[in-house]
């Protein structure tokens, strides 16, 4: 692979626009090559061929000068002048004058050369800023450790006192068996260090100090002494991890330590992610160094080759005294944290520590591809079975034909809702891999642990063939005359299938990608609890997706009433008959966009932000609609009813459609770069943006087949029509989903946000804060 493309794909993508051009570079050197190619072909003639080089005639300067290492070129065959002027305040910038402008072709390399300065100043005032920042964040966890220290010893040993001096009343007064006394801990516990501060390898085990003063820690070096006073000033930030925990702190609205192992407990898996998380942005910026650096020594060796100078060798080491080259900040920070980690979150225990804090990507198997083709191919071969009966069976044309459709369809179509969006998730998988949107960072998931697009395909096609399985045996239009029934077995498969299904999602044993099935189930908790927890993009993406398998949760009240209260043996129910049903057939539509309203509401409330109020009231007149709309298909025949539905349904439409274009989607900027659409697009051809906005409308409108009282065509039956509009919807959800997550990632691009933030487990009150500062 060329080093070009190398360079792109080891990019930071949020990051990608503060990294060097290097593309943009190396087109300014085709161009000065060009440019010498057709020089050096108009001197190509016999005349032009007796003229020598101008260098030739230049004046001598002798072979007996001594020379250290290699000969040093004459300044007379310099090419460039590197120079660092300081600016105003800290800013400071590098400039380089290329000597040879004059030369034949030297404008060229004028522009090149300007462009090369702009590109690097970028890149080192990016990286100084990202350095200041992290130095502030490694401070916020020293005094997280100091807090976290104190919270072990006092929850370890209860008995411990509080006050600046470590004083200690009644039996707080007793010496530890190493004849410490409690009441100081070692504070600065080493993720920073400098003047005044204390080195890691002279830092010991968290303990008791010896006195007041505290023990010497190695020859020379002061400790310093933290007492357990911090205590007094912090309050516990800890995220509720039940719907009663959250209650309990709305309900009390304390945030006051208690002092109990369950808090520590929480407090030291905060800090554990908060570390794992600090050590990433870390490496992350050790890479973005590195590959600058190697992108600069590369772009100035091809200049080297393609001019004949030898203008690399002084910009290389400009770019070596540079913060890039010469700071070791970052990777001294990285060694601290390593050992601080392995100290204090993992017992001593090298190999363990670095397991958390270097997890390793999970590799690609063959296996996968293998059983995926294989799986594909039962699929398509089940699919022909399933086509082949059908039509030799004359099925189509048989009496129990109704009867099947309106009993057993229902039950296998659920399956095909689910494969159907499996199979668009897969497809959204692949393309943001293509166009390098960062899916698994937006959606937060554990490194190693997200699914790629073939294990996606996997799952969905071995759903695929056990339903499909399930089919081919379940093709009966006849009853069996002599019992007057159909065959118990075959009519229980479906309710076999979902049985599996659910057995499989909720399986405690790590088979069957065990972490992304708890993430699943993790997230659809929250969506329905969805006003008891911080709402994060993980939670409100996966409600939208339910908001598009309405049918499916249909299909879930249809199993219930049909092998609840039915007959399966006989294929008869009453469903369609009981008032009961039709409640639930109601409200199980509204469900989801229920808990989007939810959600809706708990974003503004945690946010102060308007746009989710907005947002709320759409999904509002997103529910009235379905209300009136399934009201009207229930009760035929009321005219005040289906112009209620109609025009609820057209204002909730004309509502979703605008919020998916311009506000999902930031789409339709008049302004912007690339008109009607937005300034940066993923992908290079513009047509597919207008193209996925006029599916958008036109998938948008198919539920409105509802209200129009289409209820079947000549060759579909009222179900099939019915589970054809619910694909459609899907189809139209996993285009929404490519676009939605494009535009976050653009979003976090244009804000160089490639970390998450981890919420830390303490705040310090301001007047500590401020004297601590």
């Amino acid at each position: 692979m060329k080093f070009g493309k190398e360079f792109v794909s080891q990019m930071v993508p949020e990051w990608q626009e503060a990294y060097m051009d290097y593309n943009y570079l190396k087109g300014l050197l085709k161009d000065v090559l060009k440019l010498r190619q057709r020089n050096a072909a108009a001197a190509a003639t016999p005349r032009a061929s007796l003229k020598r080089r101008v260098s030739l005639y230049r004046a001598f300067s002798g072979l007996t000068g001594r020379y250290k290492g290699s000969p040093r070129k004459n300044s007379e065959d310099e090419a460039i002048l590197v120079s660092a002027i300081d600016g105003e305040g800290s800013e400071g910038y590098y400039q380089t004058m290329f000597l040879r402008s004059s030369d034949e072709g030297g404008e060229n390399e004028l522009v090149y050369f300007r462009r090369l300065d702009e590109e690097f100043n970028k890149v080192v005032k990016f990286y100084k800023g990202k350095v200041e920042e992290v130095m502030k964040e490694a401070d916020q966890l020293n005094k997280q450790m100091d807090a976290l220290i104190a919270l072990r010893i006092k929850v370890e040993n209860p008995l411990v006192g509080f006050g600046g001096g470590g004083g200690c009343s009644g039996p707080a007064e007793r010496r530890q068996d190493d004849g410490r006394r409690p009441g100081f801990i070692e504070g600065n516990w080493g993720i920073l260090y400098g003047e005044g501060r204390v080195h890691m390898e002279a830092i010991e085990e968290v303990e008791m100090s010896s006195s007041g003063g505290g023990s010497k820690s190695g020859e020379g070096i002061k400790p310093n002494i933290a007492s357990l006073e911090v205590l007094d000033h912090v309050k516990i930030n800890i995220e509720p991890e039940t719907p009663i925990s959250t209650l309990k702190i709305i309900l009390t609205s304390s945030s006051d330590l208690s002092f109990t192992k369950e808090e520590l407990r929480k407090a030291e898996d905060q800090m554990t992610k908060a570390f794992v998380q600090f050590h990433k942005n870390l490496r992350v910026l050790k890479s973005y160094c590195f590959l600058n650096q190697l992108g600069f020594s590369k772009i100035m060796k091809k200049y080297d080759k393609i001019t004949s100078r030898n203008a690399s060798k002084a910009y290389l080491e400009m770019v070596e005294n540079s913060p890039i080259g010469s700071s070791d900040e970052v990777t001294r920070l990285v060694e601290r944290v390593e050992a601080t980690f392995i100290k204090h979150f993992a017992n001593g225990n090298h190999r363990k520590g670095m397991e958390i804090l270097r997890p390793k990507n999970k590799k690609e198997r063959h296996r996968v591809t293998y059983f995926l083709g294989f799986l594909s191919g039962c699929s398509i071969a089940l699919v022909v079975a399933i086509v082949v009966a059908i039509h030799a069976r004359g099925l189509m044309k048989s009496e129990g034909r109704t009867l099947y459709m309106d009993n057993i369809f229902p039950l296998y179509s659920l399956f095909g809702f689910i494969v159907l969006h499996m199979l668009m998730y897969s497809a959204n998988i692949y393309f943001w891999r293509r166009y390098r949107v960062n899916y698994t960072f937006i959606f937060g998931f554990k490194p190693g642990n997200a699914l790629g697009y073939r294990e996606v395909l996997l799952l969905s096609s071995a759903l695929s063939v056990i339903t499909l399985a399930g089919v081919l045996s379940n093709l009966d239009m006849e009853m069996d005359q002599r019992t007057k029934s159909f065959e118990a077995l075959t009519e229980l498969v479906p309710l076999g299938i979902v049985v599996v299904l659910l057995l499989i999602i909720f399986c405690p044993f790590n088979i069957i990608y065990r972490s992304s099935r708890f993430f699943f189930i993790q997230c659809a908790f929250h969506c329905i609890c969805a006003p008891l927890y911080k709402v994060t993009l993980p939670d409100f993406f996966l409600a939208d997706q339910l908001t598009s398998q309405v049918q499916a949760f249909r299909s879930l009240e249809f199993y219930v009433c049909y092998y609840g209260w039915g007959d399966f043996k006989t294929r008869s129910h009453k469903c369609q008959d009981s008032s009961v049903y039709d409640v639930f057939y109601l409200v199980v539509a509204v469900i989801p966009y229920a808990f989007r309203l939810l959600q809706c509401l708990r974003r503004w409330i945690d946010e102060k932000d308007l746009s989710h109020v907005a947002n709320g009231l759409k999904y509002f007149s997103t529910i009235a609609a379905v209300v009136l709309r399934t009201g009207n298909e229930l009760r035929r025949g009321k005219k005040i009813l289906k112009i209620l539905a109609f025009s609820s349904s057209g204002i909730a439409t004309i509502a979703n459609t605008y919020w998916d274009i311009v506000v999902d989607w930031g789409l339709l900027r008049w302004n912007s770069r690339n008109p009607w659409l937005r300034d940066k697009l993923l992908v290079p051809s513009k047509s597919v943006y207008f193209i996925a906005m006029v599916l958008n409308v036109i998938l948008r409108l198919a539920w409105m087949q509802t209200v129009m009282g289409i209820q079947d065509f000549p060759f579909l039956h009222k179900t099939a029509l019915a589970a054809v509009v619910a694909c459609l919807e899907i189809i139209r959800r996993g285009i929404w989903n490519f676009f939605r997550l494009e535009n976050e990632h653009l979003n976090n691009v244009g804000k160089y946000r490639a970390f998450k933030s981890v919420p830390l487990p303490f705040n310090y009150d301001d007047e500590y804060d401020n004297k601590h500062a």
